[in-house]
């Protein structure tokens, strides 16, 4: 699942935050109750009776009861845990007869606590599952599902993310960024060609398979991704905020959106930050609808022009202008990828990189306590009007968790 859902518009109020995490869920006075609560008559049966009230299924296939469905521990071995997100813990897991090393995200089904929470996961396995194998997305091996969790069985990449991959190397040109433009440009191809719109493209969604110098770099949550039509038209306001398109703003877009967020990684990756920077959400949705892109700072006067045009045309306001993924991959820049110039871009961007990656992991770490000390109050509150203060305070501290991204391993 995505644990990304923020809205940044300029104008952005609690009711907007509220209706954005929510997804335009029902109002709380129509909402059923949570069917994984501690409170719902199934988990107050025993476990010879959980026959008798059986649980809502989160995977779609019904046809065999959970009492009788495969155990993910017949298969693999669950090892230690790697990390875990919103949703769930991951964990290493090992195929019983192979030995193959692979990653277990355990979606806890109490944590599941909308209609709208259990159609995202059906809808990530159901992407994960559509996409024909590539080696740059991450394969989902198998699903499970138990009384208490979903477990979803993937590639283990454990190789790092992209931008450390990079501050570790000694040497970073134009040349290298060009092979993971093109490699980012091919992942947008492959989900448009299958009528997937993945919509929350960034670098920490890419990690490499292994920690060889040749290891392929894969893509690797699928949790905000949609199905589309051709001509579909979205509105909700998905995604991370440096990241977002100029059309996801005014909440009228479509697949075009990938080919932005490519195209702002594509930048970061030349200069070491954002094209659209703000000390706050609404001011990059501010930056981005004013669309006006910095080539003056280093090393922008040394970076070729054909690099500096496909970066344009990936952010091109009007998504009707914008290129598409196979016309970026037959931009000249990265038709030649292998000519472009291998002259080091310098320390100052992989310096940049660093700061840019360390800034969004203390964020994170800050935000998650602040979370923590708030629910510890809200639930030690018996005052109504505090704790109402308190919960809007948790929910501005989520919305900017979540406008940081994703933790950049298999566990969002």
């Amino acid at each position: 699942m995505g644990n990304c859902n923020t809205c940044v518009r300029p104008d952005t109020t609690t009711e907007d935050i509220e209706e954005h995490q929510t997804k335009n869920k029902k109002s709380k006075n129509h909402k059923k109750s949570n069917p994984y609560s501690e409170d719902y008559p199934y988990h107050q049966t025993t476990t010879n009776n959980r026959s008798s009230l059986a649980p809502i299924r989160v995977l779609k296939d019904s046809s065999v009861s959970l009492s009788h469905c495969p155990r993910i521990s017949d298969k693999y071995i669950l090892g230690r845990e790697l990390g875990r997100g919103e949703f769930g813990i991951t964990f290493l897991c090992t195929d019983r007869e192979t030995r193959e090393s692979l990653a277990c995200k355990s979606i806890s089904k109490r944590k599941l606590r909308t209609a709208v929470d259990i159609e995202d996961v059906r809808r990530e396995v159901a992407i994960m599952s559509t996409l024909p194998e590539h080696p740059n997305i991450v394969k989902l091996k198998a699903t499970y599902e138990d009384y208490e969790n979903v477990h979803l069985v993937m590639e283990l990449c454990e190789g790092g993310e992209l931008f450390d991959r990079i501050v570790a190397r000694g040497h970073y040109s134009e040349r290298a960024a060009a092979h993971v433009a093109r490699t980012i440009a091919e992942v947008v191809r492959m989900c448009h060609a299958n009528g997937v719109m993945h919509r929350d493209l960034k670098p920490e969604n890419f990690l490499f398979a292994n920690k060889k110098e040749n290891s392929a770099l894969k893509a690797i949550d699928f949790g905000l991704s949609v199905f589309f039509r051709p001509g579909e038209r979205f509105s909700e306001i998905v995604g991370s905020p440096y990241y977002m398109a100029p059309e996801v703003l005014k909440r009228n877009y479509g697949p075009e959106v990938d080919v932005w967020s490519a195209g702002v990684i594509l930048y970061i990756l030349l200069c070491g930050v954002p094209p659209f920077w703000a000390e706050s959400e609404q001011g990059v949705a501010l930056a981005i609808l004013r669309g006006a892109i910095d080539f003056k700072r280093e090393p922008w006067p040394q970076i070729s022009e054909n690099a500096k045009s496909l970066v344009r045309q990936m952010l091109e306001p009007d998504p009707s202008k914008r290129l598409n993924a196979q016309q970026v991959l037959k931009h000249p820049w990265l038709q030649n990828a292998k000519k472009a110039p291998n002259v080091p871009l310098g320390d100052v961007v992989r310096a940049r990189l660093k700061q840019f990656s360390v800034m969004n992991r203390f964020k994170k770490r800050a935000l998650r306590v602040s979370i923590k000390r708030i629910a510890v109050t809200i639930s030690s509150n018996s005052d109504h009007c505090h704790r109402l203060k308190q919960i809007n305070l948790l929910r501005t501290c989520l919305f900017q968790l979540n406008a940081v991204g994703n933790c950049g391993t298999l566990i969002c």
